[in-house]
């Protein structure tokens, strides 16, 4: 088993992150399967304590996002590493296209509705962040679905600055309220994702998951690893930074995953509420009642 540190992965907008240089596989974390299963079921048991005790308290709250290329793995970590958390203080929202009645409004509308309440993990599978990678790689989506007045799409360099600077804003204030946020992308390779898409090709219980858009998106990689460059390097911060994780080995991309939201919740001042002396003998005094109420 090979050990890691978070700090491997973190970007926190104290250095320039380059996305050449990232790596999309990592030494294995796991010596075999049943050494991976092991290791994660551990993750997740650990991570329903802690946000039991996150629920508990009730001052926190806990946003995920997920970003990546299709068939990065997004579904799948997200269902492994969470499978085993209290589905009471945990929820998931993907976000697809948006609706129109999403495109009448900002864009951060859609997202801030569905923020996490204290005391729970919200996770995005995909997020407002989609706002500064897709629509920055095909512009037109911006100036024919968002409505937006024709001034503001003139100059398009400041109208990205202005929605960097939005979202950096937003999650300052998200931090200023208690709400924590951790921004994972996972990093797959160009020739791994080719398999992995046409082996969803191929599965006749994967098929479904296919669209031809995935095939015209891998025309414009280049395009899209230089739009997530500029997203991490304009949004990370210390407070708020973004986790670049290895996405080539799922298995691996799920254990990295489970650690450093484990490590983030860790960082938290949490407690159980405290039960004043005069509580604790009114407790006792009810265990006395039910026990007599076995007797009827």
């Amino acid at each position: 088993m090979s050990h890691f540190k978070s700090s491997e992965f973190r970007v926190d907008g104290t250095e320039k992150f380059d996305i050449s240089k990232a790596a999309s596989s990592f030494k294995d974390i796991y010596d075999n399967k049943e050494e991976y299963a092991s290791m994660l079921a551990d993750f997740v048991q650990e991570m329903d304590e802690l946000q039991s005790k996150m629920y508990a308290h009730n001052r926190y709250g806990l946003l995920i996002i997920f970003q990546a290329m299709d068939a990065a793995g997004k579904d799948g970590t997200i269902k492994h590493v969470m499978s085993g958390v209290n589905p009471v203080g945990v929820k998931i929202h993907s976000f697809k296209r948006p609706s129109d009645t999403e495109l009448g409004h900002d864009f951060l509308w859609r997202t801030n509705n569905v923020l996490p309440q204290r005391g729970t993990i919200t996770i995005f599978n995909r997020s407002y962040y989609e706002e500064v990678l897709v629509v920055k790689v095909d512009p037109d989506i911006l100036k024919n679905s968002q409505r937006l007045p024709t001034e503001l799409t003139q100059d398009m360099d400041k109208l990205w600055d202005q929605r960097y600077s939005d979202i950096k804003n937003l999650e300052k204030y998200l931090y200023r309220n208690g709400i924590r946020v951790i921004k994972f992308f996972l990093n797959v390779s160009k020739k791994e994702q080719a398999d992995r898409l046409i082996e969803r090709i191929e599965d006749p219980n994967k098929n479904w998951k296919f669209e031809e858009q995935d095939v015209k998106v891998r025309d414009n990689w280049n395009e899209y690893m230089q739009a997530y460059q500029d997203a991490i390097n304009e949004t990370a911060t210390k407070k708020s930074p973004w986790f670049v994780v290895p996405a080539d080995d799922k298995k691996n991309t799920r254990l990295i995953v489970g650690s450093i939201i484990i490590e983030e919740l860790k960082k938290m001042d949490m407690s159980y509420p405290e039960v004043s002396p005069q509580r604790a003998e009114e407790l006792q005094r009810f265990i006395q009642i039910i026990r007599n109420q076995n007797a009827v």
